[in-house]
């Protein structure tokens, strides 16, 4: 290559760096790393985590076969005769698909769970629930062990992830890649290249190929985290109020003085007479006079793992005070059916778990590879005695013209331009869904799914885009303190909005039955 293009490309490569998207992935990459590194790990152990939990403890979740397996309906009431003093709030099986799979009993106040042998409804052994390797893994991915705002800081960690994977493609691809060998120099790596080459190549290529499952796990990890948000959201998106959110959950049931309760095989029989197709999968039994069965339910579904379904029965009537498939709206069951086995790679069978676990090892991989990428620049550049500011290149020039325009056309500049990373989004979300689930053959659901969900993290980010422009313009602008990154910021927000918003409503409409 001629000496001056090779001077072009290196400027026109530090021009890249320095820019809003290059600062973001340097950054956030340094603070959010190793978090994500720990979440990521964990979450690849995860994928797999009813395996790995029966093989550790194989006493605990497999019997011998016997003569007749109680269902799990028959199996509460002997369990309440034979173990009087053993409380229980909630009942599931270790393993549906295993026919010698013990049932696992909770008591989520003590924090203690046993387990019965289903042909002679005896007990099999006994743990605490935060004790098991599983569920301390778990804990480590949800929380980092840390009480109360470890949840929010593995959040925040996870958004990092997703702000990092769309800020690496843009920085993987610059205005100077335009020819088919340029193409193709960025999508592999050169393995006649030095170590330093490599490790550079290795980081671009993983991303790349990586993105679309990272994206998903990272918008799902989000949902996860912020579920009461997304939940409130997907209900206001068909026009209902988010109060009716807190009234589907907080069901009791008509207390009846003297009168008997019915058993759970009554009360399954209920809801069969609605749901013939359902398994019941797992069942919380009511430990309050006025506490309602929650019955676990799956049907059939375009998933792997089926439909989720979740009703609730009064436990002296029997009157089904609430039916996700029907007291729903249709594009909320998503979040019951999709969100867990997306994030888990359930949801296509063995060929998505794998792409997750894959997806899990990602950052520990870019955090490598980008850690041996910015070492020694930031040595040589500490090293440095004196710094000289370089001679602003025409690119640089037309950013300040833009700087300095008013406010108004400064803020409509941006709202085009966010217009157009908008669309750009929007179809890089419905392919990412697309690719995750291609080699699984459930191809629109995922798609879909991210588009989703990816409407209402903007919608949510506008939300609070609006307060800071608020704020701005009422306590700072008459002073003349107004910030134009924070219009620049609320504009792009307003484009984004303007893109998803429609299509995230017109998905609730006629979308509803996919999901």
């Amino acid at each position: 290559m001629p000496a001056e293009n090779m001077t072009k490309k290196k400027k026109g490569w530090a021009l890249h760096q320095k820019r809003w998207f290059g600062k973001w992935h340097l950054y956030l990459g340094i603070i959010a790393g190793a978090i994500l590194v720990v979440v990521g790990l964990t979450g690849s152990i995860l994928v797999f985590q009813d395996e790995i939990d029966i093989a550790l403890n194989k006493d605990l979740f497999e019997s011998m076969k016997g003569q007749k397996r109680y269902s799990i309906e028959e199996v509460v009431p002997v369990v309440q005769q034979k173990y009087p003093t053993k409380e229980f709030d909630y009942v599931m099986y270790a393993d549906v698909k295993n026919p010698n799979a013990t049932y696992r009993f909770f008591n989520f106040h003590t924090e203690e769970e046993f387990f019965i042998n289903p042909y002679t409804a005896e007990l099999s052994g006994k743990r605490l629930v935060n004790s098991s390797f599983i569920r301390i893994v778990m804990n480590i991915h949800r929380t980092l062990l840390v009480p109360v705002a470890g949840r929010y800081i593995v959040g925040f960690a996870t958004l990092c992830m997703l702000i990092l994977t769309i800020s690496g493609l843009r920085l993987w691809v610059p205005q100077q890649y335009k020819k088919w060998k340029q193409w193709k120099a960025v999508l592999t790596v050169n393995f006649r290249a030095s170590f330093k080459r490599q490790n550079y190549d290795w980081h671009n290529v993983i991303g790349f190929y990586t993105a679309p499952i990272v994206i998903l796990l990272s918008i799902t990890g989000i949902a996860i985290t912020f579920s009461t948000l997304f939940i409130g959201s997907l209900f206001m998106i068909t026009g209902q109020s988010p109060q009716s959110v807190a009234s589907i959950f907080g069901q009791k049931s008509v207390v009846v003085e003297g009168a008997k309760t019915l058993t759970l095989a009554e009360v399954s029989a209920i809801a069969h007479q609605q749901m013939p197709t359902a398994v019941l999968i797992g069942a919380a039994i009511p430990d309050e006079k006025d506490g309602v069965y929650r019955l676990d339910m799956k049907s059939p579904g375009a998933s792997k793992e089926g439909n989720r379904v979740m009703m609730m029965v009064d436990q002296y009537s029997g009157k089904i005070t609430l039916n996700s498939e029907t007291d729903f709206p249709n594009i909320g069951n998503s979040y019951l059916s999709w969100l867990t086995p997306l994030h888990y790679g359930t949801f296509g069978g063995m060929p998505t778990r794998i792409l997750a676990l894959i997806g899990g090892l990602v950052p520990l991989l870019l955090f490598i590879t980008g850690f041996i990428i910015w070492w020694p620049r930031y040595k040589k550049q500490k090293g440095k005695a004196t710094y000289v500011e370089p001679k602003p290149t025409v690119k640089e020039r037309e950013l300040e013209s833009i700087r300095q325009l008013p406010f108004g056309k400064y803020f409509v500049h941006h709202f085009k331009k966010g217009l157009k990373y908008a669309l750009l989004l929007l179809v890089c979300a419905f392919l990412s869904g697309a690719l995750y689930g291609l080699i699984s053959g459930v191809i629109i659901q995922p798609a879909l799914f991210t588009v989703l969900y990816t409407g209402i993290s903007i919608g949510v980010n506008f939300v609070i885009a609006f307060f800071a422009f608020t704020f701005t313009g009422v306590f700072l602008a008459p002073f003349r303190k107004g910030s134009k990154p924070v219009y620049k910021y609320f504009a792009l927000s307003l484009a984004f909005l303007v893109v998803f918003l429609p299509v995230i409503v017109a998905m609730g409409k006629w979308c509803t039955d996919l999901f």
